[in-house]
């Protein structure tokens, strides 16, 4: 629109300069021919007429702009109702969006918070995991569970017991029944967590080696004590197991301390740790596997022994039934040779009947029949 009212700005302009340059021409021509009044006459009806056309344009002009005017508002209004529909099928795809993405922005946010609850949850146990394992009698508890957890796993449950009580007195965290030899072997849980952290936490050299003089001691403690509770003669094996219910311990023991390794050694106390005490457990189920086929091995034999007299017997038995078979056999031929014989005899019986019949025809038939003969 506004560049409509420029172009018709312009256009009054050039049209006014041109009866400007119109009119200056004229007056030159009245100037220099003022004498004829008829030129000048007919250069005033000339202008005129030239501005009455130029009313008529301008009209021309101004109609048609204002219907280029109501076209072009038309055509922007078109336009605008085009652009709002984009815009709000635009705005109503973006809540669409927006509204999935804050569904989605809570299901995880609903992730976090029950992540965060694991966490401090976990937290929380492992927090209670220390308080168990600062007390020493919790501590004792803790790796007994996880002993019996291991051996429940690995052995049937005719093959242990759980705190069984010696004929010392001495009561052990568990009996594994294996057969003579070796004999039932004890499994006592230990768990010297105090004097490893002393070796984890010591920084000087002062400290290391009083918490290694203080983790010899524990150990060679524990060690001396599974020897002298719970290894007996005639009763149990002429070993034990230490189990170690933590395998950063077990690994500081193989790695740093072979001294304590060989003490355990010379008192046939065996330190196992998770690792190698399911490694055990499972040797010692094949050992136990072993002697229960040698058991069923046994008993089998016994049954093949029952079975090879029973087969004896039914040969035994076979044969008669043989024998009776052939003596049937040989009746049976018998009775059919005398059956010949019977039949052999009847047929003879049965000709001789026969001759006599013609005898008989031959003596009662009459004198032309025997010439006729």
């Amino acid at each position: 629109m506004e560049y409509l009212l420029i172009a018709v700005i312009i256009l009054l302009v050039v049209v006014t300069a041109f009866m400007a340059l119109k009119l200056a021409k004229s007056e030159k021509m009245i100037h220099g021919a003022m004498s004829n009044s008829e030129n000048l006459t007919r250069l005033t009806e000339n202008l005129l007429n030239q501005q009455a056309q130029l009313e008529g344009q301008l009209r021309q002009i101004s109609a048609d702009g204002a219907a280029s005017r109501d076209e072009i508002n038309k055509t922007l209004s078109d336009r605008l109702d085009t652009v709002s529909k984009r815009l709000g099928d635009s705005l109503e795809q973006s809540s669409e969006k927006t509204g999935k993405s804050l569904n989605d922005l809570q299901t995880r946010l609903a992730i976090i918070d029950k992540a965060q609850n694991n966490l401090t949850d976990l937290s929380n146990q492992v927090v209670g995991l220390q308080d168990i394992l600062a007390n020493k009698q919790a501590r004792g508890a803790f790796g007994e569970i996880q002993l019996n957890d291991l051996v429940k796993s690995a052995l049937p449950p005719s093959s242990y017991d759980f705190q069984v009580t010696l004929n010392n007195g001495k009561r052990a965290d568990c009996l594994i029944r294996l057969p003579n030899p070796p004999g039932p072997i004890v499994v006592d849980a230990k768990f010297p967590l105090e004097s490893y952290h002393l070796i984890r936490n010591a920084k000087s050299e002062a400290e290391i080696q009083t918490a290694n003089r203080a983790f010899i001691s524990a150990m060679t403690k524990h060690i001396s004590d599974i020897a002298g509770k719970y290894i007996i003669d005639e009763e149990t094996a002429e070993s034990a197991l230490l189990f170690l219910p933590s395998e950063a311990v077990y690994a500081e023991l193989h790695a740093n301390f072979p001294q304590i390794l060989e003490k355990s050694y010379q008192a046939r106390v065996w330190i196992v740790s998770p690792t190698t005490l399911m490694a055990t457990l499972n040797t010692v189920r094949a050992v136990l596997k072993d002697s229960q086929m040698r058991e069923q091995a046994g008993v089998i034999q016994k049954e093949v022994g029952i079975l090879i007299k029973d087969v004896d017997r039914l040969d035994k038995r076979v044969d008669n039934l043989s024998k009776h078979f052939a003596q049937a056999s040989k009746d049976i031929g018998e009775i059919e040779t005398s059956s010949r014989k019977i039949s052999s005899r009847a047929e003879k019986i049965e000709d001789l009947q026969l001759g006599e019949n013609d005898q008989e025809d031959l003596l009662s038939s009459p004198p032309d029949r025997l010439q006729q003969n």
